[in-house]
């Protein structure tokens, strides 16, 4: 439920969330049975960066997020059975351009050791700090889905940097 109450539909309704109000919604949401539900190139979008969620900076960020010039644009998966996947990011810089592979799988979240997407960037050809990268999918209302960018560090579980969704209602 978002903090007015109401599941989300959209990335508007997502976008609108507080930093702890999408780890709510986060911890709340669920894994698919077949991770064929996202194949294809859900439409993606930046929802809310950690350390600013409660200044102005924070709007800026959430309006820049929703205008076609910027630059990531979503992901392009492609499921391999029920439990795993491979994706690439979309990057819109003038040109469209794929960068960063990543391989999915469902295993424990390094958040709240429940069922998550896991999104794997330990790839060749990523560069040493995309592989740095520990990102985790939830869907939290039908064909939209909720996930935390992390930063992995050596001592301890990542760090949540930010939380982004993923539309593949392909509305």
């Amino acid at each position: 439920m978002t903090s007015a109450g109401q599941q989300p539909r959209t990335l508007d309704d997502l976008s609108a969330q507080s930093f702890d109000d999408l780890d709510a919604l986060y911890r709340a949401g669920t894994v698919p049975a077949d991770l064929s539900v996202l194949d294809n190139k859900p439409k993606g979008r930046m929802l809310a960066v950690r350390g600013v969620d409660k200044t102005p900076l924070a709007g800026l960020l959430r309006a820049a997020a929703k205008l076609p010039v910027f630059p990531w644009d979503g992901k392009t998966l492609t499921s391999e059975d029920s439990q795993s996947g491979s994706g690439i990011n979309r990057v819109q810089l003038g040109v469209s351009m794929d960068w960063f592979a990543f391989k999915t799988r469902v295993e424990p979240s390094v958040i709240d050791g429940a069922d998550t997407i896991v999104l794997d960037y330990e790839q060749p050809g990523n560069p040493w700090f995309v592989r740095q990268i520990h990102d985790e999918l939830r869907e939290v209302s039908p064909g939209l889905f909720l996930g935390p960018a992390m930063w992995k560090r050596s001592e301890s579980a990542p760090a949540n940097v930010l939380w982004f969704a993923l539309d593949a209602t392909g509305a």
